[in-house]
């Protein structure tokens, strides 16, 4: 096992590693150094979201375990293996690597660096576990379903609309059919009908499914002519261009993956609640059992939760949110179930 050296500032990448003028990087490969890399999906690392997230763990690595960090940002969905290498072949000990997308890739590069950890963030290892690889996954439909109870329970005009990118990538098929039924098992405890529209992005190669906010914008304007009244964005960038929409159009609106409230300011003011997975204390708390030699290999489950009210928890019934509170805690014992399969049939 490395021991631990602290560093005051971390290097970091957009692309491609530093230039050539800048100082000499440390080397990676000594005992001495804990390094970790993470590599985004198709997006920027600040995209105030999941790419966020996860950069925050590796960065409560940085503070608390002295790590040494850098990321690089994907452009092109063809540079995911070409940008993994470039942390493997400079010794990391560990590179996240941030989204459904790079699955594939993040398996490869196991087979070819076996000293390297990896961290494959939404990437379920259902093809059977590799011992170099952790998936960090998520009961994705639990966080949905949370959030689209409370959609269904704060809708004036009982219409709600779920705006997510392709339902071909598992984690946001789930999210939007736990929004699904979520609202359907409020609608079961108050006898009231909600029409819930869930609409996902058709880009099958999916290089803009999670980038496109002018699609994600144009749907939630579409659901507000509808009379839809509470819109769920669930997709990266995509989702955030149909929260920014909804919250000017005077809707609610509901986060996913972070709390958005505190990362996109555009949308806050009219943002009820985030669908939470709480990535950064998984990201975390891997990169932790690496640097302590338990890593396990397999899948690695996180955890869910929805966000608070912030400046809206005067608008929300003290019914709902103890309504809220035991929706929670009956998916969390199993006494509540969403019936949403964990892939798409």
């Amino acid at each position: 096992m490395k021991k631990l050296y602290s560093l005051m500032a971390a290097f970091f990448l957009t692309g491609v590693l530093l230039p050539a003028c800048a100082p000499a990087r440390p080397d990676c490969a000594s005992q001495e150094i804990f390094c970790v890399g993470l590599v985004t999906d198709i997006g920027k690392i600040n995209d105030r979201g999941f790419n966020q997230s996860a950069w925050r763990g590796v960065q409560q690595a940085q503070e608390e375990l002295g790590a040494l960090v850098q990321y690089i940002e994907t452009s092109d969905a063809r540079d995911y293996s070409k940008n993994i290498a470039t942390f493997a072949n400079e010794n990391y000990d560990v590179i996240v690597t941030v989204g459904f997308n790079l699955r594939d890739a993040t398996r490869a590069a196991a087979e070819m660096y076996p000293d390297v950890k990896f961290i494959g963030v939404d990437q379920d290892q259902f093809e059977g576990p590799v011992d170099n690889v952790a998936g960090l996954v998520f009961p994705e439909d639990y966080a949905g379903f949370l959030v689209g109870a409370l959609a269904a329970m704060m809708s004036e005009t009982h219409m709600v609309g779920a705006v997510c990118a392709s339902d071909d990538i598992p984690p946001v098929w789930r999210l939007g059919e736990g929004f699904r039924a979520g609202a359907a098992y409020a609608d079961e405890m108050t006898g009231i009908s909600t029409d819930v529209l869930v609409l996902y992005h058709n880009d099958v190669s999916f290089d803009t499914t999670f980038v496109d906010p002018e699609w994600g914008a144009a749907s939630a304007d579409a659901m507000a002519k509808e009379g839809v009244d509470v819109v769920f964005g669930c997709g990266g960038i995509t989702g955030n261009g149909a929260l920014v929409a909804a919250a000017e159009a005077g809707l609610y609106t509901i986060g996913v993956d972070t709390d958005q409230y505190l990362t996109l300011p555009e949308a806050a003011p009219r943002m009820l609640s985030s669908a939470m997975k709480l990535i950064t204390p998984g990201v975390f708390e891997l990169i932790q059992l690496a640097q302590n030699d338990s890593f396990p290999g397999g899948n690695y489950l996180g955890d869910v939760s929805y966000a608070p009210f912030h400046d809206l928890d005067n608008q929300v019934p003290q019914d709902v949110k103890m309504t809220m509170e035991e929706i929670h805690a009956g998916l969390l014992d199993g006494s509540i179930e969403t019936h949403v399969p964990s892939e798409k049939p």
